[in-house]
């Protein structure tokens, strides 16, 4: 909450210089703040030379950070096929879950998927936690949301990592709201901070130009999707064992906002270069230039292939 205190605001106008989200105006010699617009930065409060302008933060509740413990890896799946993202969390999951001395857990959403939990213990889970219902067979936001929430709530993990996917950024945010706890979305690098054991989050921040380290120190679990292909897996090891835990959720929702219709695949004979390592890219007369021979021979090489779209 902000407030002008109105006997010592004189209108000076130094708040408005302060704000960058033109929030304050001044209004009979008076500053006023649009509450739809301001974001309680506090500029204009440290800008002040008058103090007539306070911030009130409301005191969050301390957790007890003992509580939770154990790493968490949201296992993407469509149609019973795990996505690649989901490996290469394991294996920083195994990583941080280590250096914490606790356990790795995938939570595994969907219907008829529990044969996909051996395949999550071969890529490093010490257990998988699985909610199989038909109310999970296709995404939907709140179904998934819920039963990820539930389960958070009863088990208390520590850290919870999911892929930075449509699906990923689609329903975890609503995950952090119901756990009031922090997001850092779009990460490319997390560790552990020896003195604390928070997680360190490692995204970049301005448009690309400065990588940003967040943390959430006083809140649990720790929350970060994390973008494919920046983390690697570790590799299979069939003769790992693990645990298989099925849960229950009761999704009778008061409402239903999202019904589902159903799902297009893409149709196109290109290779999906999400799933590429090295991508080599040129412009307009491509096939026409000296040097798509040497593309060819280089992709070749690598063990790829030259795909070219019509409009080259």
């Amino acid at each position: 909450m902000i407030e002008v205190l109105i006997d010592k605001c004189v209108g000076c106008g130094a708040c408005l210089l302060a704000c960058a989200y033109d929030a304050i105006k001044i209004e009979d010699k008076i500053a006023v703040i649009n509450p739809d617009k301001c974001i309680l930065c506090g500029a204009c409060v440290s800008t002040c030379p008058f103090e007539a302008i306070l911030l009130r933060k409301a005191k969050s509740e301390a957790i007890d950070k003992s509580e939770y413990n154990g790493v968490w890896v949201f296992a993407e799946q469509r149609d019973g096929v795990i996505a690649p993202v989901v490996f290469e969390l394991l294996g920083k999951g195994r990583e941080l879950a280590d250096e914490l001395s606790a356990e790795l857990s995938a939570v595994l959403l969907g219907h008829q998927i529990e044969s996909l939990s051996s395949e999550l213990i071969a890529f490093g889970a010490d257990q998988v936690i699985i909610v199989d219902d038909p109310a999970l067979k296709h995404f939907r936001d709140e179904f998934y949301a819920k039963a990820f929430t539930e389960l958070a709530l009863k088990y208390k993990p520590s850290v919870t990592l999911a892929g930075a996917t449509v699906i990923g950024r689609s329903f975890i945010p609503r995950v952090s709201i119901n756990l009031h706890t922090g997001l850092t979305a779009d990460c490319t690098g997390l560790s552990i901070d020896p003195d604390t054991g928070d997680l360190l989050q490692t995204r970049p921040a301005f448009g690309g130009n400065i990588m940003a380290t967040i943390r959430t120190a006083n809140h649990r679990p720790q929350m970060a999707t994390v973008r494919h292909k920046v983390m690697n897996p570790i590799p299979r090891d069939d003769s790992r064992n693990g645990i298989v835990i099925q849960e229950q959720v009761n999704f009778d929702l008061d409402e239903e906002r999202t019904v589902w219709l159903g799902f297009e695949k893409e149709k196109t004979n290109l290779i999906n270069i999400t799933e590429a390592n090295i991508i080599v890219s040129g412009g307009r007369g491509l096939k026409e230039s000296k040097n798509f021979a040497l593309i060819e021979e280089l992709a070749n090489a690598l063990g790829g292939a030259v795909e070219l779209p019509e409009l080259l």
